[in-house]
């Protein structure tokens, strides 16, 4: 079997073509994440607001994250130059723009609407900039697509209960509902409640869970709040019974790497567990979280991911049809994107 490594030696150029060629849904990226520093420079001087950072260069100097606090800190902080619906429509499109270069046919993007609500911005302006502009792109780009409100769980339960009301009127964009932030010592039974209620509407919901916290995070996500999905997942590996159970399952795990080496999770991208996951039989996918802070989009995970664990062409494929597998596509949609990768 060609492995990544022979490719690479071969024909680089060619190794990277079929990345971008495989049809990929990407399923854990946060829109706000997605803010480029040139943009939120931007965005900025349009509102009149004051960085605490000299240039562009000064801002991505600061992305050197030693946990995940330590980048949500500064997340939320860029999040403020966000305050109409152009804003939310641009940071979109601009996602949705380097999404099609690196061949994703099929997104589901999740926002934080505590993050703005707070800021007293209404739902509205970026519940309709964001939807505008993930229209505009499956009309021009072909890019379909579902929309993920994630609860912050660093609040309490009863502040995503109240901000579920909020989103009552707009609930009919929304195709699911997950949860993210800080993640260590707010575990998922946190969030029984609002997750029944969200349940109960026939909505299917997802988790961030392992990614900083323990396993346990990831088996109280799947037997309390009964997700359908579990976001990074990667500290399965240190529980070879939970390991078993997501494989026999096929529950998707939606990796990314980049993101775990960047916020301290895992040492280095050949530490990475993404591989003794897949050969277990786990059905994991490569996504990008927030790459405008992790140093790559979708295509860049998948190749920093190939050359670091010398994955062959048959594991690209496999992720790839992982991705599309995963998602909340119609079975119809699904086959016709997994005809392709067989294709290839």
């Amino acid at each position: 079997m060609t492995s990544f490594a022979d490719l690479l030696q071969k024909d680089r150029a060619g190794v990277d073509t079929l990345i971008a060629r495989l049809p990929k849904a990407e399923l854990h990226l946060h829109i706000e994440g997605s803010l480029e520093p040139e943009m939120m420079f931007a965005k900025a001087k349009k509102h009149g607001i004051t960085l605490p950072y000299a240039d562009v260069e000064a801002l991505r100097a600061a992305y050197n994250f030693g946990n995940l606090q330590e980048f949500l800190d500064l997340y939320y902080a860029g999040a403020d130059v966000l305050r109409d619906q152009d804003d939310f429509y641009d940071l979109t499109w601009a996602y949705l723009q380097r999404a099609k270069a690196d061949g994703v046919v099929h997104t589901e993007i999740f926002f934080d609407p505590q993050t703005h609500t707070a800021r007293g911005i209404d739902p509205e302006v970026f519940v309709e900039g964001i939807v505008q502009a993930l229209h505009d792109g499956e009309a021009e780009l072909g890019i379909t697509w579902r929309l993920i409100p994630n609860f912050l769980r660093h609040l309490t339960e009863q502040d995503a209960i109240d901000t579920l009301a909020e989103l009552e009127p707009y609930m009919d964009n929304f195709h699911g509902f997950g949860l993210d932030s800080s993640e260590v010592g707010h575990p998922p039974s946190k969030f029984a409640r609002v997750f029944a209620e969200i349940r109960s509407r026939g909505l299917p919901v997802v988790a961030h869970a392992g990614e900083e916290g323990p396993p346990e995070y990831i088996v109280e996500a799947l037997d309390i709040l009964h997700v359908a999905r579990i976001d990074h997942g990667i500290r399965s590996i240190n529980d070879p019974a939970l390991v078993s159970r997501l494989a026999r399952a096929q529950m998707p795990l939606t990796v990314c790497p980049l993101s775990n080496v960047k916020l301290c999770a895992v040492s280095s991208m050949q530490a990475h567990p993404i591989k003794k996951l897949m050969d277990a039989g786990v059905l994991v996918t490569i996504n990008s979280d927030d790459p405008a802070y992790f140093g790559g989009y979708v295509g860049e995970n998948y190749r920093a991911t190939a050359k670091a664990l010398d994955l062959t062409a048959e594991d690209l494929k496999k992720l790839a049809a992982n991705s599309i597998r995963a998602s909340w596509l119609h079975e119809v949609q699904k086959a016709r994107h997994l005809a392709v990768i067989d294709g290839l």
